[in-house]
């Protein structure tokens, strides 16, 4: 008997790290774009990555049939939603001023964004796992994709071309 346990936790340890090598990198740059840290500095993703992993590997007998990268991303989601939902002064407070490419969005648009363009969820899903109506998960989805598509640039002082004429 212990000898089967024994061989069935090198097997799951064997398919979680398989699981971690083929899917870390997408799960990694996903929290880096909704933390909206450079791809270089990005320990608030990193930490989000750890969580998600280790909530995966702690489900990783239960998961049955279940795509084990579905629940390392829902867990993603739903922590940093919890997060920039429940805690919002302590975000600010702790992240320095994002400069990834999502970084002109509010940490929502972001989780949508990335859920819906990033990683192809379906908007009822998408709702589904944000406790989110399907028509507001939708807006904002569209005015997400618009302000990166089209960034309002500040509006500052203009140079004055002014043509001067001969006297």
């Amino acid at each position: 008997m212990h000898e089967r346990q024994v061989a069935q936790g090198a097997r799951r340890a064997r398919e979680f790290e398989a699981f971690v090598a083929g899917a870390a990198g997408r799960l990694l740059l996903a929290a880096t774009l909704l933390t909206a840290e450079a791809p270089d500095a990005n320990p608030r993703a990193r930490r989000l990555l750890t969580l998600a992993l280790g909530h995966t590997y702690a489900r990783w007998h239960r998961l049955r049939g279940e795509d084990p990268y579905d629940c390392a991303r829902q867990y993603l989601a739903v922590r940093f939603a919890r997060t920039i939902w429940h805690r919002p002064g302590l975000l600010r407070r702790e992240r320095p001023v994002p400069r990834g490419p999502l970084a002109a969005l509010s940490p929502q648009e972001r989780l949508v964004l990335v859920l819906r363009m990033y990683e192809g969820v379906a908007e009822e899903q998408a709702a589904a796992l944000l406790g989110l109506p399907v028509e507001r998960v939708h807006t904002v989805c569209d005015r997400a994709t618009s302000l990166v598509l089209h960034p309002v640039r500040p509006t500052g002082p203009r140079a004055v071309n002014a043509k001067v004429a001969p006297s």
